[in-house]
């Protein structure tokens, strides 16, 4: 009997999970001693520590103060053990969302906050995730990076299950911070638009697009990022030009020079955003360092 390729990945997943449901479980994480790990949903479902944590500080993301504020302080009543929201930080990239995350961690790490990073493939395992952390006293943040979904993925429906579900309850230790480039994490096409009615002089929108705006409307906090100002990205590459000079003893300075390449620097990569504005400081301090370097050796 012929069967077809979807029959047997079925057939494949199904046999994989029943050999996992008979593997040993997976050692638990000592949370104490660690403060970041990945979810992953292989051999029934693990956490695996993270040894890498970026060490940036939340007073080194500039230009950003509005949302900077309102994550922190949702971030404060969530370890605090009061009432706190699921996050959705959405916008341009490179603008500080990922790192304003990793920035409150470090800021709250001694207060028992810690993060699981868990990507699109295992968000169907987040009630598993959520009732193995439940002992625990610390308070953890799940971490969706970069989350968006097409129009028929089968994980948009599991993500908008979990968070209308009982696992992230209000008093549990778990919230999600979500980040993303779209407002409602998956596309918008302009024939949703016409679905939209009008009733009595308002315009209610169509099926399509309630569908597509109710997963994001689950999130008790949006926050909005967007391309810099011109002044904005150079007040972020000049404050991490100075801090960058300063901690490898670069003999350099923000001149009228450096202003003038961090602009054509932005403008290369079509973006004035605080992530181009830290990569144009690395270049431009490593530069300075290796002209030096080559100068005392007489290159």
């Amino acid at each position: 009997m012929k069967h077809s390729i979807a029959e047997l990945v079925s057939s494949g997943i199904a046999l994989i999970r029943k050999v996992s449901a008979l593997l040993p479980p997976a050692p638990q994480l000592d949370w104490s001693q660690t403060l970041a790990a990945t979810w992953q949903r292989d051999a029934g479902g693990r956490f695996v520590a993270l040894d890498a944590i970026d060490p940036i500080d939340l007073d080194d993301l500039l230009q950003i103060d509005r949302q900077k504020a309102q994550i922190e302080a949702n971030t404060a009543q969530f370890v605090a053990g009061y009432p706190a929201n699921n996050a959705l930080l959405w916008g341009a990239r490179g603008t500080g969302k990922s790192s304003l995350i990793h920035a409150l961690l470090n800021r709250y790490h001694h207060a028992g906050l810690r993060l699981v990073e868990v990507d699109k493939g295992a968000l169907e395992g987040l009630g598993q995730l959520a009732a193995a952390l439940r002992d625990a006293p610390q308070r953890f943040v799940i971490v969706c990076d970069d989350l968006s979904f097409e129009a028929e993925d089968p994980h948009f429906k599991q993500f908008k299950s979990a968070l209308e579900g009982s696992v992230f309850a209000r008093g549990n230790n778990v919230l999600i911070y979500a980040t993303s480039n779209r407002r409602h994490l998956i596309p918008e096409h302009h024939q949703d638009n016409l679905e939209a009615t009008r009733h009595g002089g308002e315009i209610h929108a169509g099926e399509a697009v309630e569908e597509k705006i109710s997963l994001s409307d689950r999130f008790g906090l949006w926050l909005s990022f967007h391309p810099f100002r011109q002044d904005e990205y150079l007040a972020v590459a000049h404050h991490w030009l100075t801090r960058l000079a300063q901690e490898h003893g670069a003999d350099c300075a923000w001149n009228e020079d450096a202003r003038r390449a961090a602009l054509q620097w932005a403008l290369a990569r079509g973006a004035r955003s605080g992530r181009a504005a830290h990569h144009f400081a690395r270049h431009w301090v490593g530069q300075a360092l290796l002209e030096g370097s080559q100068a005392a050796r007489g290159d």
